[in-house]
């Protein structure tokens, strides 16, 4: 298991800055843990970077979870409709690899 913890911002501005730090990971077989608790500002566009890099990885069969998500990062992913998918709804919600193969909590 390897932990990445997010920067604290995730606006438009900082998109790069994320995408350079998730981009090692992409092709990782380990399992990803995501530390969102220090995410203070979020932006639709980190949010969709965020959601294309999980479902990518679910989609070549990694695990990667959110874990501790902040309460801004977590109203942001409810906001745009993707904390189901993004994990960041609670323990009940089944994790991104889950979805993506189907399977339910």
């Amino acid at each position: 298991m390897t932990l990445l913890t997010l920067q604290p911002d995730l606006g438009i501005e900082r998109v790069a800055d994320l995408q350079a730090a998730l981009q090692p990971h992409l092709d990782a077989e380990a399992p990803l843990e995501l530390a969102g608790d220090r995410v203070e500002r979020v932006h639709a566009a980190g949010l969709q970077l965020l959601h294309a890099f999980v479902r990518e990885r679910a989609a070549r069969g990694q695990r990667t979870t959110i874990v501790h998500p902040s309460p801004a990062l977590a109203e942001a992913a409810r906001q745009l409709a993707l904390a189901a998918s993004l994990g960041v709804d609670g323990p009940a919600v089944a994790h991104p690899t889950d979805i993506a193969s189907g399977a339910t909590a």
